[in-house]
C-alpha cells in the first residue's frame, strides 16, 4: 500500500463528504499513528487483530478517554471502509477506554456576569452568544452573516456535530448590538471588494452552484479575522473567522481576573445555558433540541448539576 497515496485518497473521501477541516486533520492523524503502529508491531497488515491491538494499547497504555480511543476507531473504520474499500470487521476482546463520570462545570448568572464584565468587544460578544444562545465555540465562529434572524429571535446553526442544521433563540439583550456589530461587518467587506477581494469560501458546493454568492453580504462570517488567510483546501485567500484560541485565551484570563474559583473554559457557558433554562422550568427536550443533542440522555447530565447537595437531600445540620 502507498501511504501517501492512501492518504490522499482520504482528504478526497472526506471533503466528498462535506466533513469539516477540524475532523479531515484529526482523521488524517490517527490513520497515520495507526499504520506507523502496526508497522513496528506486524509489518503494516492491516486485520481485525491489528486494529484491536492499536485500540487496546490507546486504551491500556496510552490511558486516552473513551472519546478519544473513539475518535481514533472512527478514523480507522473511515479508512478501511472508503479507501481500502473492504469492509469493516467486527472487533472482538476489546477494550474500551473508560469515559469520564465527570460532571460538567457550571458557572450560577452572577459568575457569567461577572466574567463577562472582564470582557470587551468582539470576544465578549462571541461569549455572550455561548451562554445566551448555548453554542459551540466553534458553531459561534462558523456563523454567517444570514445565520442571525432579527424578526423570529433565532440563530441558524448550520452543519453542526453530526452534520446537522438546528434553530436557537437569539437573545433579545443582544439584538441591538449584534445588528451595530453587522453594520461593521458590512463596512469592512465593503472595503474588501473595493480592493478586488471579499470572496469567501462557502459550504458543500454551493461555490459551484452560485459562483458569485462567495462575495455577498450574507455569506460573510459573522466574526471576520483581521488579516486575510490561505484556505488550505482550496488554496484561495480570504478573510476567514477569528480564531478559537483567541476567544479561549480571553476566557481564560477573565475567569482569573473574575478570582472565579472553577475551571472554566467556552464551553463551561453552553454547559451553564442548559442548566439555567432547566433551573427556570424548561422542558429537557426543548433543551435538548436546543443544544441539538441527538440523544435526550445527553442532555440529562444537566440535571444531575441541578441536584444539590446529593441528589436534593437536605443535610440534618441545617435543621439547627
Amino acid at each position: 500500500m502507498n501511504q501517501s497515496r492512501a492518504l490522499s485518497d482520504m482528504r478526497t473521501e472526506i471533503r466528498r463528504r462535506n466533513y469539516s477541516y477540524r475532523t479531515e486533520k484529526s482523521y488524517i492523524q490517527w490513520v497515520k499513528r495507526f499504520l506507523v503502529y502496526i508497522k513496528k508491531e506486524n509489518g503494516g497488515t492491516i486485520s481485525k487483530k491489528s486494529i484491536t491491538a492499536y485500540l487496546n494499547y490507546l486504551a491500556t497504555e496510552r490511558k486516552v478517554a473513551g472519546s478519544t480511543q473513539n475518535q481514533a476507531l472512527c478514523a480507522i473504520i473511515f479508512f478501511v471502509k472508503n479507501v481500502l474499500d473492504k469492509q469493516a470487521p467486527k472487533l472482538t476482546n476489546l477494550k474500551r477506554a473508560r469515559e469520564s463520570d465527570h460532571l460538567p462545570v457550571v458557572l450560577t448568572p452572577a459568575e457569567v456576569e461577572r466574567i463577562l464584565q472582564f470582557l470587551q468587544g468582539v470576544k465578549q460578544l462571541v461569549v455572550q452568544l455561548l451562554y445566551g444562545s448555548g453554542l459551540r465555540i466553534s458553531e459561534a465562529l462558523r456563523l454567517r452573516v444570514q445565520d442571525l434572524d432579527f424578526e423570529y429571535r433565532q440563530v441558524c446553526v448550520r452543519n453542526s456535530k453530526g452534520l446537522k442544521d438546528r434553530i436557537t433563540i437569539l437573545p433579545d439583550r443582544l439584538i441591538d448590538v449584534l445588528k451595530e456589530h453587522v453594520r461593521k461587518v458590512k463596512k469592512l467587506h465593503d472595503k474588501d471588494l473595493a480592493r478586488g477581494w471579499g470572496g469567501v469560501i462557502l459550504p458543500k458546493a454551493l461555490d459551484k452552484k452560485y459562483p458569485s454568492a462567495n462575495k455577498e453580504q450574507k455569506w460573510q462570517y459573522l466574526f471576520p479575522s483581521r488579516k486575510r488567510r490561505k484556505d488550505p483546501r482550496s488554496g484561495m485567500y480570504q478573510r476567514y473567522h477569528i480564531s478559537a484560541s483567541s476567544v479561549q485565551k480571553k476566557v481564560r484570563k477573565a475567569v482569573r481576573q473574575a478570582n472565579i474559583q472553577k475551571h472554566a473554559t467556552c464551553h463551561t457557558f453552553r454547559h451553564s445555558f442548559a442548566t439555567h433554562l432547566l433551573d427556570d422550568g424548561y422542558d429537557i427536550r426543548t433543551v435538548q433540541e436546543l443544544l441539538g443533542h441527538k440523544n435526550v440522555k445527553t442532555t440529562m447530565i444537566y440535571t444531575h448539576v441541578l441536584n444539590k447537595g446529593g441528589k436534593g437531600v437536605k443535610s440534618p445540620i441545617d435543621k439547627f
